[in-house]
């Protein structure tokens, strides 16, 4: 049995379940922006991903086909995320395209660590870094699937 994906798929479970309770039952009384704000604040610190490019973060044998691709798209995910939040404060016309590249993008490189971690059998070199797809990764998953919700549902004129 791989413990990971037990940890990712119970984890998922529990923040879909906190979603379904909390969040969606409030979407249609809320505006865009007050949902989209604090998952750009949490996608934001997607940057802690470059743990996987740090020795004592993980162990010595961890694939870099794995771990540079998966770095360096949670990084790009933290910028386009500060990049959506301030489109959204400011309330620019390119805002709502911002939110949807940031979707996109940051589900995609979830996607993508989570094939590839499997492909190279990253979880016995995850280290201290194993909290990241064991945690973080479920709640990045769930809030993607709250932005999409909000873009494809919710976003009525300005956010």
């Amino acid at each position: 049995m791989n413990v990971l994906t037990v940890n990712l798929v119970f984890s998922t479970l529990v923040f879909w379940i906190a979603a379904k309770l909390y969040v969606f039952p409030r979407l249609h009384e809320l505006q865009a922006r007050t949902v989209l704000l604090p998952i750009f604040l949490l996608h934001s610190l997607r940057h802690l991903g470059l743990m996987f490019l740090a020795p004592g973060a993980t162990y010595a044998g961890l694939a870099s086909k794995f771990a540079y691709p998966a770095a360096f798209g949670d990084l790009l995910a933290a910028v386009l995320a500060l990049v959506a939040l301030w489109a959204v404060v400011k309330n620019w016309k390119s805002a709502r395209f911002l939110v949807w590249i940031f979707a996109l993008e940051g589900t995609i490189d979830l996607m993508t660590a989570i094939t590839l971690a499997q492909l190279h059998g990253a979880a016995v070199f995850m280290g201290a870094a194993y909290w990241i797809p064991a945690f973080w990764v479920p709640a990045l998953l769930v809030t993607h699937y709250i932005t999409f919700v909000v873009l494809i549902k919710h976003w009525k004129g300005t956010p």
